[in-house]
Protein backbone atom coordinates (compact mmCIF):
# COMPACT_ATOMS: atom_id res chain seq x y z
CA UNK A 1 0.00 0.00 0.00
CA UNK A 2 0.64 3.58 -0.80
CA UNK A 3 0.96 7.04 0.88
CA UNK A 4 -2.55 6.78 2.35
CA UNK A 5 -5.09 10.09 2.97
CA UNK A 6 -4.64 10.20 7.07
CA UNK A 7 -7.31 11.89 8.85
CA UNK A 8 -6.39 11.23 12.27
CA UNK A 9 -6.71 13.68 14.49
CA UNK A 10 -3.36 12.80 16.00
CA UNK A 11 -0.52 11.86 16.06
CA UNK A 12 -1.44 12.96 12.09
CA UNK A 13 -0.61 13.77 8.89
CA UNK A 14 2.61 15.35 8.25
CA UNK A 15 4.43 17.01 5.01
CA UNK A 16 5.69 14.64 2.90
CA UNK A 17 8.65 16.61 1.91
CA UNK A 18 9.45 16.67 5.38
CA UNK A 19 9.34 12.94 5.72
CA UNK A 20 11.42 12.58 2.58
CA UNK A 21 14.09 14.98 4.25
CA UNK A 22 14.29 13.21 7.51
CA UNK A 23 14.90 9.43 5.82
CA UNK A 24 17.40 10.83 3.73
CA UNK A 25 19.00 12.23 7.06
CA UNK A 26 18.00 9.40 9.31
CA UNK A 27 21.93 7.83 8.82
CA UNK A 28 23.75 11.00 8.75
CA UNK A 29 22.84 14.18 9.70
CA UNK A 30 24.32 17.21 7.35
CA UNK A 31 27.66 15.34 7.42
CA UNK A 32 27.50 14.70 11.17
CA UNK A 33 28.12 10.78 10.58
CA UNK A 34 24.96 9.93 12.84
CA UNK A 35 21.36 10.71 12.98
CA UNK A 36 20.10 14.02 15.02
CA UNK A 37 18.57 10.87 17.24
CA UNK A 38 22.05 9.81 18.92
CA UNK A 39 23.10 13.04 18.73
CA UNK A 40 24.42 15.14 21.85
CA UNK A 41 21.85 17.43 22.97
CA UNK A 42 25.14 19.69 24.09
CA UNK A 43 26.23 19.37 20.81
CA UNK A 44 27.13 22.23 18.51
CA UNK A 45 24.58 20.52 15.29
CA UNK A 46 21.86 20.23 17.54
CA UNK A 47 22.39 23.80 19.22
CA UNK A 48 21.80 25.15 15.88
CA UNK A 49 18.99 22.58 15.17
CA UNK A 50 16.73 24.56 18.07
CA UNK A 51 17.90 27.95 17.87
CA UNK A 52 16.78 27.75 14.54
CA UNK A 53 13.56 26.20 15.20
CA UNK A 54 13.02 28.83 17.80
CA UNK A 55 14.09 31.99 15.40
CA UNK A 56 11.51 30.79 12.61
CA UNK A 57 8.35 29.81 14.88
CA UNK A 58 9.32 33.25 16.40
CA UNK A 59 8.55 34.25 12.59
CA UNK A 60 5.89 32.36 11.71
CA UNK A 61 3.96 33.67 14.70
CA UNK A 62 5.42 37.07 14.79
CA UNK A 63 6.15 36.18 18.74
CA UNK A 64 7.72 39.51 20.30
CA UNK A 65 11.13 39.64 22.65
CA UNK A 66 8.99 39.81 25.65
CA UNK A 67 7.40 35.98 25.13
CA UNK A 68 9.76 33.08 26.02
CA UNK A 69 8.79 29.61 23.35
CA UNK A 70 9.76 26.48 25.31
CA UNK A 71 9.71 23.26 24.11
CA UNK A 72 8.73 20.72 26.67
CA UNK A 73 7.98 17.14 27.10
CA UNK A 74 4.98 15.25 27.72
CA UNK A 75 2.44 16.78 25.36
CA UNK A 76 -0.51 19.03 26.30
CA UNK A 77 -1.94 17.13 29.25
CA UNK A 78 1.18 17.72 30.93
CA UNK A 79 0.49 21.14 30.43
CA UNK A 80 -3.03 20.77 32.27
CA UNK A 81 -1.15 20.84 35.53
CA UNK A 82 1.77 23.06 34.56
CA UNK A 83 -0.57 25.82 34.20
CA UNK A 84 -2.56 25.96 37.58
CA UNK A 85 1.13 25.28 39.82
CA UNK A 86 2.92 28.04 37.58
CA UNK A 87 0.14 30.66 37.53
CA UNK A 88 -1.84 30.33 40.36
CA UNK A 89 -0.56 33.02 42.38
CA UNK A 90 -3.91 33.96 44.01
CA UNK A 91 -4.94 30.44 43.74
CA UNK A 92 -7.67 31.31 41.69
CA UNK A 93 -8.40 30.85 38.04
CA UNK A 94 -11.81 30.76 35.18
CA UNK A 95 -12.67 28.48 33.33
CA UNK A 96 -14.19 28.18 29.66
CA UNK A 97 -15.55 24.75 28.79
CA UNK A 98 -16.11 24.05 25.29
CA UNK A 99 -15.16 19.83 25.09
CA UNK A 100 -13.10 17.30 26.76
CA UNK A 101 -10.04 18.80 26.63
CA UNK A 102 -10.81 22.25 28.29
CA UNK A 103 -13.14 19.93 30.72
CA UNK A 104 -9.77 17.85 31.70
CA UNK A 105 -7.97 20.87 32.06
CA UNK A 106 -10.08 22.57 34.52
CA UNK A 107 -10.64 19.25 36.29
CA UNK A 108 -6.72 19.18 37.14
CA UNK A 109 -6.54 22.92 37.93
CA UNK A 110 -8.84 22.16 40.42
CA UNK A 111 -6.66 20.40 42.41
CA UNK A 112 -3.90 23.20 42.97
CA UNK A 113 -6.76 26.04 43.82
CA UNK A 114 -10.21 27.60 43.34
CA UNK A 115 -11.30 27.02 40.01
CA UNK A 116 -14.47 28.61 38.33
CA UNK A 117 -16.43 27.92 35.69
CA UNK A 118 -17.06 31.06 33.34
CA UNK A 119 -19.06 29.83 29.99
CA UNK A 120 -19.63 26.14 29.03
CA UNK A 121 -21.48 24.56 26.39
CA UNK A 122 -21.91 20.98 27.50
CA UNK A 123 -25.74 21.47 27.25
CA UNK A 124 -25.64 21.03 23.85
CA UNK A 125 -22.46 18.48 23.75
CA UNK A 126 -19.98 20.98 22.80
CA UNK A 127 -21.65 21.92 19.61
CA UNK A 128 -21.44 25.53 19.72
CA UNK A 129 -19.10 28.10 21.31
CA UNK A 130 -21.24 30.26 24.18
CA UNK A 131 -20.78 33.88 24.24
CA UNK A 132 -17.61 34.99 25.85
CA UNK A 133 -17.67 38.87 25.45
CA UNK A 134 -19.08 39.50 28.85
CA UNK A 135 -18.25 36.77 31.60
CA UNK A 136 -18.04 37.51 35.10
CA UNK A 137 -14.50 36.98 35.09
CA UNK A 138 -12.82 36.79 38.81
CA UNK A 139 -11.49 39.50 40.54
CA UNK A 140 -8.82 37.61 41.70
CA UNK A 141 -8.60 35.23 38.95
CA UNK A 142 -4.41 34.69 37.75
CA UNK A 143 -6.27 33.76 34.48
CA UNK A 144 -8.57 32.99 31.98
CA UNK A 145 -8.73 29.35 30.09
CA UNK A 146 -9.50 28.23 26.92
CA UNK A 147 -8.60 25.50 24.80
CA UNK A 148 -9.58 27.41 21.40
CA UNK A 149 -9.43 24.95 19.22
CA UNK A 150 -11.90 21.52 20.13
CA UNK A 151 -11.01 18.19 17.89
CA UNK A 152 -13.55 15.98 19.36
CA UNK A 153 -16.38 18.23 18.42
CA UNK A 154 -14.78 20.38 15.32
CA UNK A 155 -15.61 23.81 16.91
CA UNK A 156 -13.21 26.77 17.12
CA UNK A 157 -12.96 30.29 19.15
CA UNK A 158 -13.58 32.96 16.24
CA UNK A 159 -13.35 35.58 19.00
CA UNK A 160 -11.35 35.23 21.67
CA UNK A 161 -12.97 35.78 24.81
CA UNK A 162 -12.72 39.14 26.82
CA UNK A 163 -10.69 38.06 30.04
CA UNK A 164 -11.38 42.13 31.52
CA UNK A 165 -7.53 42.55 31.96
CA UNK A 166 -6.97 38.67 33.04
CA UNK A 167 -3.85 36.67 31.07
CA UNK A 168 -5.69 34.17 28.61
CA UNK A 169 -4.24 31.18 28.43
CA UNK A 170 -5.28 29.14 25.46
CA UNK A 171 -4.48 25.33 24.61
CA UNK A 172 -4.48 25.68 20.76
CA UNK A 173 -3.20 21.71 20.11
CA UNK A 174 -5.15 21.39 16.82
CA UNK A 175 -5.38 24.91 15.81
CA UNK A 176 -1.58 25.92 16.08
CA UNK A 177 -0.14 27.63 13.22
CA UNK A 178 -3.22 26.94 11.01
CA UNK A 179 -3.19 30.60 10.35
CA UNK A 180 -1.90 33.86 11.84
CA UNK A 181 -2.67 34.87 15.72
CA UNK A 182 -1.58 38.16 17.70
CA UNK A 183 0.49 36.47 20.42
CA UNK A 184 0.09 39.74 22.37
CA UNK A 185 -3.29 38.90 23.29
CA UNK A 186 -2.31 35.85 25.12
CA UNK A 187 -0.63 35.23 28.53
CA UNK A 188 0.76 31.69 27.50
CA UNK A 189 -0.30 29.64 24.45
CA UNK A 190 0.73 26.26 24.39
CA UNK A 191 -0.38 22.77 22.42
CA UNK A 192 1.00 19.24 22.12
CA UNK A 193 2.64 18.96 18.28
CA UNK A 194 1.30 15.82 17.36
CA UNK A 195 -1.67 17.08 15.30
CA UNK A 196 -0.47 20.05 13.01
CA UNK A 197 3.66 20.30 13.68
CA UNK A 198 5.30 16.97 14.69
CA UNK A 199 5.81 13.58 16.42
CA UNK A 200 3.82 12.53 19.54
CA UNK A 201 5.73 13.51 22.78
CA UNK A 202 6.38 17.44 23.28
CA UNK A 203 4.50 20.41 23.75
CA UNK A 204 5.48 24.04 22.39
CA UNK A 205 4.67 26.59 25.11
CA UNK A 206 4.26 30.76 24.35
CA UNK A 207 4.59 32.25 27.75
CA UNK A 208 4.84 35.89 28.39
CA UNK A 209 7.86 36.69 30.70
CA UNK A 210 6.08 38.22 33.53
CA UNK A 211 4.56 35.11 34.27
CA UNK A 212 7.59 33.09 34.82
CA UNK A 213 7.70 32.94 38.58
CA UNK A 214 9.56 30.80 41.15
CA UNK A 215 8.16 28.34 42.85
CA UNK A 216 4.08 29.29 42.45
CA UNK A 217 2.68 25.91 43.65
CA UNK A 218 4.27 24.48 46.64
CA UNK A 219 6.40 21.58 46.12
CA UNK A 220 6.22 22.07 42.52
CA UNK A 221 8.53 19.52 40.90
CA UNK A 222 11.50 21.14 38.98
CA UNK A 223 10.77 19.83 35.61
CA UNK A 224 7.56 21.14 36.11
CA UNK A 225 8.49 24.62 36.78
CA UNK A 226 8.42 27.42 33.13
CA UNK A 227 11.94 28.92 35.01
CA UNK A 228 13.67 26.00 34.74
CA UNK A 229 12.85 25.53 30.76
CA UNK A 230 13.30 29.01 30.38
CA UNK A 231 16.54 29.52 32.13
CA UNK A 232 18.09 26.97 30.57
CA UNK A 233 16.69 27.58 26.81
CA UNK A 234 14.58 24.27 27.29
CA UNK A 235 17.84 22.08 27.63
CA UNK A 236 17.72 22.02 31.39
CA UNK A 237 17.56 17.96 30.52
CA UNK A 238 17.95 15.62 27.22
CA UNK A 239 15.04 17.57 25.72
CA UNK A 240 12.46 15.24 23.31
CA UNK A 241 15.27 16.40 20.45
CA UNK A 242 13.76 14.35 17.37
CA UNK A 243 11.03 16.02 17.91
CA UNK A 244 11.89 19.56 17.93
CA UNK A 245 14.25 18.12 14.78
CA UNK A 246 10.74 17.09 12.75
CA UNK A 247 9.18 20.34 13.97
CA UNK A 248 11.72 22.86 12.69
CA UNK A 249 11.74 21.04 9.64
CA UNK A 250 7.54 21.50 9.30
CA UNK A 251 9.03 25.45 10.29
CA UNK A 252 10.31 25.75 7.33
CA UNK A 253 8.27 24.21 5.34
CA UNK A 254 5.45 26.48 6.53
CA UNK A 255 7.90 29.31 5.99
CA UNK A 256 8.54 27.76 2.26
CA UNK A 257 4.56 28.04 1.83
CA UNK A 258 4.34 31.47 2.16
CA UNK A 259 3.56 31.48 6.19
CA UNK A 260 0.59 31.42 8.13
CA UNK A 261 -1.65 34.12 6.01
CA UNK A 262 -1.01 31.48 2.74
CA UNK A 263 -1.74 28.86 5.42
CA UNK A 264 -4.89 30.21 6.53
CA UNK A 265 -6.32 30.54 2.90
CA UNK A 266 -5.22 27.23 1.81
CA UNK A 267 -7.12 25.94 5.00
CA UNK A 268 -10.44 27.56 4.60
CA UNK A 269 -10.30 26.68 0.58
CA UNK A 270 -9.93 23.04 2.07
CA UNK A 271 -12.67 23.10 4.86
CA UNK A 272 -15.19 25.01 2.15
CA UNK A 273 -15.32 21.95 0.35
CA UNK A 274 -16.60 19.20 3.01
CA UNK A 275 -18.55 22.20 4.60
CA UNK A 276 -20.31 23.03 2.14
CA UNK A 277 -20.70 19.36 0.73
CA UNK A 278 -22.44 18.86 4.38
CA UNK A 279 -24.71 21.69 3.95
CA UNK A 280 -26.75 20.15 0.68
CA UNK A 281 -25.89 16.51 1.74
CA UNK A 282 -29.60 14.22 2.12
CA UNK A 283 -27.80 12.31 3.95
CA UNK A 284 -24.89 13.15 6.16
CA UNK A 285 -24.50 16.38 8.38
CA UNK A 286 -22.50 18.60 10.54
CA UNK A 287 -23.92 19.01 14.05
CA UNK A 288 -21.56 22.27 15.06
CA UNK A 289 -22.87 25.85 14.53
CA UNK A 290 -22.12 27.14 11.45
CA UNK A 291 -20.28 30.56 12.74
CA UNK A 292 -18.16 27.59 15.37
CA UNK A 293 -17.01 25.46 12.35
CA UNK A 294 -13.67 24.61 12.87
CA UNK A 295 -11.21 24.40 9.74
CA UNK A 296 -9.15 22.11 11.15
CA UNK A 297 -11.48 19.07 12.56
CA UNK A 298 -15.18 18.30 10.40
CA UNK A 299 -16.97 16.36 12.28
CA UNK A 300 -20.50 15.01 11.03
CA UNK A 301 -22.89 11.84 10.82
CA UNK A 302 -25.24 10.33 9.59
CA UNK A 303 -28.00 9.43 12.09
CA UNK A 304 -27.19 6.22 12.31
CA UNK A 305 -24.98 4.33 14.12
CA UNK A 306 -24.19 1.06 11.75
CA UNK A 307 -23.93 2.84 8.60
CA UNK A 308 -21.58 5.34 10.05
CA UNK A 309 -19.88 2.20 10.90
CA UNK A 310 -20.00 1.43 7.41
CA UNK A 311 -19.04 4.49 5.52
CA UNK A 312 -15.65 4.29 8.09
CA UNK A 313 -14.86 0.80 7.07
CA UNK A 314 -15.87 1.50 3.08
CA UNK A 315 -13.39 4.45 2.93
CA UNK A 316 -10.68 2.84 5.00
CA UNK A 317 -10.76 0.03 1.77
CA UNK A 318 -10.68 3.19 -0.36
CA UNK A 319 -7.45 4.47 1.19
CA UNK A 320 -8.92 7.29 3.46
CA UNK A 321 -7.95 6.58 6.75
CA UNK A 322 -8.76 7.21 10.74
CA UNK A 323 -12.31 8.52 9.68
CA UNK A 324 -13.97 7.10 12.45
CA UNK A 325 -15.44 9.96 15.38
CA UNK A 326 -14.13 10.54 18.96
CA UNK A 327 -15.53 7.83 20.80
CA UNK A 328 -17.66 10.24 23.10
CA UNK A 329 -19.94 11.46 20.54
CA UNK A 330 -19.24 8.57 17.30
CA UNK A 331 -20.14 9.75 13.97
CA UNK A 332 -17.07 10.74 11.98
CA UNK A 333 -14.61 13.32 11.90
CA UNK A 334 -11.79 14.13 9.31
CA UNK A 335 -9.23 16.14 10.69
CA UNK A 336 -7.28 18.15 7.27
CA UNK A 337 -4.36 19.69 9.18
CA UNK A 338 -1.93 22.10 7.45
CA UNK A 339 -0.38 19.05 5.69
CA UNK A 340 -3.68 17.06 4.08
CA UNK A 341 -3.22 18.31 0.26
CA UNK A 342 -6.45 19.73 -0.80
CA UNK A 343 -6.51 16.49 -3.27
CA UNK A 344 -7.13 14.29 0.07
CA UNK A 345 -10.14 16.58 0.90
CA UNK A 346 -11.12 16.32 -2.66
CA UNK A 347 -11.14 12.64 -2.89
CA UNK A 348 -12.95 11.89 0.65
CA UNK A 349 -15.68 14.71 -0.24
CA UNK A 350 -15.94 12.16 -4.00
CA UNK A 351 -16.02 9.26 -1.73
CA UNK A 352 -19.04 10.91 0.67
CA UNK A 353 -21.60 11.55 -2.59
CA UNK A 354 -20.65 8.07 -3.76
CA UNK A 355 -21.70 6.51 -0.55
CA UNK A 356 -24.54 8.71 -0.42
CA UNK A 357 -25.94 7.63 -3.60
CA UNK A 358 -25.33 4.35 -2.75
CA UNK A 359 -26.89 4.42 0.65
CA UNK A 360 -29.91 6.87 0.36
Amino acid sequence: MGRVYNFSAGPAVLPEEVLKEAAEEMLDYNGSGMSVMEMSHRSKPFQEIIGAAEADIRELMNIPDDYKVLFIQGGASTQFAMIPMNLMKNGTADYIITGQFAKKAYNEAKKYGKVNILASSEDKTFSYIPDCQDLPVSEDADYVYICENNTIYGTKFKKLPDTKGKPLVADVSSCFLSEPVDVTKYGLLYGGVQKNIGPAGMAIVIIRKDLIRGEVYPGTPTMLMYKTHADAGSLYNTPPSYSIYICGKVFRWLKKRGGLSAMKEYNEKKAKILYDYLDESRLFRSGVNKEDRSLMNVTFVTGDASLDEKFVKEAKEAGLLSLKGHRSVGGMRASIYNAMPIEGVKALAAFMKKFEEENL
